[in-house]
């Protein structure tokens, strides 16, 4: 049963391989995943924008009401405080979505490893897509709520799929590593919950960067979503122009845990037939 699935491809060559050959299954098969989210409720997919505006209400009375949280000079009233928050929610939306799924993608796709030759290692592409398309509704909500509280949105705000790429590329690493220990070690699954929010708060997602002691900011930045975050806002927001070196070496981090999480999935999808 296990030769079913025993593909030796895992360089990066593959990858791209994989990736290009699968891509209308990709596509179906993440369409399908997001009208199954939203399938038998009355609003059907418009939950997809509901949801984001209902969750930056919430955040923004949370911490901008009761908490009184500021963003320093940049801010002057709670609509400020939910541009700049909803960014954060956004970029750590990609990452702990796909993270959090990761552990159950073949758990819960045994059909595909017993009885059919699938292509296992488009999953975590599909989980992707799906939560891409979430993203990008929740950027829509965003942009609008800038039209809105600021009145314009900056031309720079065109360099944003340059600075997500990257992280797409790392969580992809990421999603075919923990989608291969998922099947093996079940308690992945609850560790990833713990971990995706404890980068929440580990990153300048709720606060400023500049609010907490130089000593500190380094450290800040060993959390994957920080860089990102920040250049997010700066693109989006600030009008000003990413950093591309810094971007390119984080890309360059980036292919590398990708590579890593795809070579280690390929070699361990073996035996997923044997343990399910």
């Amino acid at each position: 049963m296990s030769s079913i699935h025993a593909e030796s491809g895992s360089s990066p060559g593959a990858l791209l391989r994989s990736l290009v050959s699968n891509r209308t299954l990709i596509w179906q098969l993440a369409k399908r995943d997001v009208i199954s989210r939203y399938r038998g409720s009355v609003f059907g997919l418009a939950w997809s924008f509901f949801n984001p505006l209902f969750m930056l209400a919430v955040y923004t009375f949370v911490f901008s009401v009761v908490f009184k949280a500021r963003w320093g000079l940049e801010t002057s009233n709670h609509g400020d405080f939910a541009v700049i928050l909803f960014v954060g929610i956004i970029v750590h939306g990609v990452f702990a979505e796909c993270v959090n799924k990761a552990p159950g993608l073949i758990l819960n796709s045994s059909s595909y490893v017993k009885r059919v030759i699938f292509p296992l290692d488009t999953l975590p592409w599909v989980a992707m897509g799906a939560t891409l398309f979430h993203s990008t509704i929740s950027l829509l909500v965003l942009l609008i709520a800038q039209i809105v509280l600021r009145g314009s949105i900056p031309i720079t705000a065109l360099w944003l799929p340059v600075v997500i790429l990257p992280l797409v590329i790392a969580t992809m690493g990421v999603s075919w590593l923990l989608a291969a220990l998922g099947v093996y070690l079940r308690d992945i699954g609850q560790v990833t919950g713990i971990l995706t929010t404890a980068m929440l708060f580990m990153a300048p997602v709720l606060y400023p960067l500049q609010a907490l002691p130089e000593r500190i900011r380094p450290y800040i930045y060993l959390n994957p979503l920080t860089f990102i975050i920040e250049q997010a806002r700066e693109v989006l927001l600030w009008g000003h122009a990413p950093d591309f070196v810094g971007l390119g070496k984080y890309a360059l981090g980036a292919m590398l845990v990708a590579w890593f999480g795809f070579a280690t999935f390929q070699k361990m999808r073996k035996g997923f037939a044997d343990v399910l």
